[in-house]
C-alpha cells in the first residue's frame, strides 16, 4: 500500500461527504480525486525529476496537490513559505524539483518565486473539466513520499527522507493509540509544510475519513468561533497557540465543549498553560512528542493520564524507546536521565544527500539518536527533560534549560522564556533567561531572578534575566534557544 492507493480507496468510499473546509471552500471525496488526477496530469507532463515542490498554504489545496503528486507516483516536498528566498533556493536545488505547485496568492503575498525549472499556479488550472482516467501508480511502500526540511541546530536544511511506510505507519500508530473515529471533526492552523501539520492535519482525518477545517491564519477568536461552527472534536496545535486562545475576552467556559482530544506538539507544553488552560475551559491538554525524523509523532498524552505531570506519554505501539548514556551508550533504569533513541516502522530513511550524517545518526540497533535528553518512568511513560547539546553543566551539576523556563513561565507577567548557558570561570556556565512579556505587563529589575531564587536550586537560579520585546522563533513559534545564546555571545564579545 502507498499513499496514493490508500487516499484514493478513501475518496471513493466517501465520494459525497464532506472531507475538507478551508477559508475558501468545502471539498468532498469526489472533488479531491477529481482535483488530484488533474494536478497528476499536470505532474506527469512537465516534471522530469522524481520530487515536485509544493508551495501552498494551509489548506485543501495542497492536500489535492499532495495526492496529485502521490497519483503520479513521485515525492513532495513541501516547501515552507515563511523562510527567505535564498533558503527555498537552496531546498528546491538540493532536492532536484524541476516543477513546483504554487498559490499563485501565496506567491504575490511573498514577493518571490523560489528559482525553479517550471512553476504551476493552482489557480490558473481547469478543475472543472475531466481529467484523464487513471489509476495511482504502483509505487513500493519503501519509496519515498515526502522529502521535509528542518532547519536543524546549525547549518543548511537537511531534508528528512520519509517513505510511505513510515508516514502511513505513523497515522495507523496515532490512530490506534487516540481512538480516532470516522465522526471526528479535526479544525488546526498549522502549516502542512511542518511534520505534524501533514501527518496529524492531512493524512490522519483523510485516510480515516473524518472532516478537517483548515484556515491559513492563526487568528484566536476565529479558532474558537470555528470550533462552535463546525463542532470540531479534535483541535491541534503548539504551545503558544493555546497560550493565545486563553487571550479571547469572549470565549465561555464552554467553548471548547465539543472538543475531547486538545493535541499539543512542537515544543514543550509550559505547566502553567496547561493548568490555566483547564482552569478556564475544563479541558486537558494532551502534549505529544515527536520529530520530524520519526514522522513525527511517537508519544501522547491522553486526557485520563493527566495524573503524569511533565510526562508527554506512553510511546505508540510499534515504537521502541530506549534511554542510555549518551557516553557509552549502555541503556539506563527507570527515572534516570540519558539520551532518547527510538526505532520503529515511521523512523525516517535518512537524510538526502547526507550519508555520512545519516550514518552517525543511527546506532548499531539502527535506532535514532534523538539528542533529547529524557527518562522513562516505571509505566512507561516518557519524560523530555533538554537537549544534550542545550544542557548546561553548572558546578559540575546537570541543568536543563526547560525546568528554569517553567518557573519562569509560571510568573504572571511572562508570555514566553528561555534559557541559555553563559561561560563562567568559576563554575563553568551559569543561566541566563530571556522573556518575553504579556501585553501591558512590566517587571522591576530583580523581580524575576527573586522569582526563580524561590523555587529553585540555588545553582539552578539565572545570573539574570533579559527582557526582550520579542523572542526569536522558527515557523510554527517555537523559541529558539540557538538564537538567544548567539545574541548572548555577542554581547559578551
Amino acid at each position: 500500500m502507498n499513499l496514493g492507493l490508500a487516499l484514493t480507496w478513501s475518496f471513493l468510499k466517501r465520494a459525497g461527504r464532506v472531507l475538507i473546509e478551508d477559508d475558501s471552500r468545502a471539498y468532498r471525496g469526489v472533488d479531491l480525486l477529481v482535483a488530484g488526477s488533474h494536478i497528476a496530469d499536470v505532474v506527469d507532463t512537465l516534471a522530469s525529476s522524481s520530487r515536485v515542490g509544493i508551495l501552498v498554504p494551509t489548506s485543501g489545496a495542497f492536500a489535492a496537490a499532495s495526492y496529485g503528486v502521490w497519483l503520479s507516483g513521485k515525492t513532495i516536498v513541501p516547501l515552507n513559505y515563511l523562510s527567505e528566498q535564498e533558503t527555498l533556493d537552496y531546498i528546491v536545488e538540493d532536492s532536484g524539483c524541476d516543477l513546483i505547485l504554487a498559490s499563485r496568492r501565496l506567491v504575490d503575498h511573498l514577493g518571490f518565486v523560489p528559482e525553479c525549472k517550471r512553476v504551476v499556479y493552482l489557480e490558473d488550472m481547469n478543475f472543472r473539466s475531466m481529467p484523464s482516467p487513471r489509476l495511482p501508480k504502483f509505487v513500493g511502500c519503501e519509496q519515498l513520499a515526502v522529502v521535509l526540511y528542518t532547519s536543524g541546530t546549525s547549518g543548511k536544511p537537511k531534508g528528512v527522507m520519509l517513505t510511505h511506510s513510515n508516514m502511513l505507519s505513523n497515522v495507523k500508530q496515532v490512530h490506534a493509540h487516540t481512538a480516532i473515529q470516522s465522526g471526528d471533526v479535526f479544525l488546526g492552523v498549522l502549516p502542512q509544510f511542518h511534520s505534524f501539520g501533514i501527518t496529524a492535519l492531512t493524512l490522519l482525518p483523510l485516510l480515516f475519513g473524518c472532516k478537517v477545517v483548515y484556515s491559513a491564519r492563526f487568528v484566536p477568536k476565529r479558532v474558537i468561533e470555528a470550533i462552535q461552527e463546525h463542532g470540531a472534536t479534535i483541535y491541534v496545535g503548539i504551545p503558544s497557540m493555546y497560550n493565545a486562545l486563553m487571550t479571547v475576552k469572549s470565549a465561555k467556559a464552554d467553548s471548547f465543549k465539543t472538543i475531547r482530544l486538545a493535541l499539543s506538539g512542537g515544543e514543550p507544553l509550559p505547566r502553567d498553560v496547561s493548568d490555566r488552560f483547564f482552569e478556564r475551559f475544563g479541558v486537558r491538554i494532551c502534549e505529544g512528542y515527536g520529530m520530524t525524523e520519526t514522522a513525527p509523532v511517537t508519544n501522547v498524552m491522553l486526557p485520563d493520564e493527566h495524573h503524569k505531570l511533565g510526562a508527554v506519554g506512553r510511546a505508540l505501539p510499534g515504537v521502541v524507546q530506549r534511554v542510555v548514556d549518551p557516553e557509552t551508550g549502555r541503556e539506563l533504569g527507570a527515572n534516570v536521565d540519558g539520551e532518547l533513541r527510538i526505532g520503529g516502522p515511521n523512523v525516517m530513511q535518512g537524510y538526502l544527500n547526507l550519508p555520512e550524517l545519516t550514518a552517525e545518526v543511527f546506532d548499531e540497533y539502527g535506532h535514532l539518536k534523538t539528542g533529547d535528553m529524557a527518562q522513562i518512568d516505571e509505566d512507561g511513560f516518557l519524560s523530555i527533560t533538554g537537549r544534550i547539546k542545550e544542557m548546561l553543566i553548572v558546578g559540575g551539576e546537570n541543568v536543563f534549560p526547560r525546568e528554569i523556563e517553567e518557573v519562569l513561565n509560571a510568573h504572571p507577567a511572562v508570555a514566553a522564556s528561555g534559557v541559555v548557558g553563559q561561560k563562567d570561570p568559576m563554575r563553568g556556565e551559569v543561566p541566563v533567561g530571556y522573556v518575553e512579556l504579556e501585553e501591558g505587563a512590566s517587571v522591576e529589575d530583580d523581580e524575576l531572578v527573586r522569582w526563580c531564587r524561590e523555587r529553585l536550586a540555588g545553582y539552578k537560579v539565572p545570573r539574570r534575566v533579559v527582557v526582550l520585546d520579542e523572542m526569536p522563533r522558527n515557523p510554527t513559534g517555537k523559541v529558539l534557544r540557538r538564537a538567544l545564546s548567539e545574541m548572548l555571545s555577542k554581547e559578551m564579545a
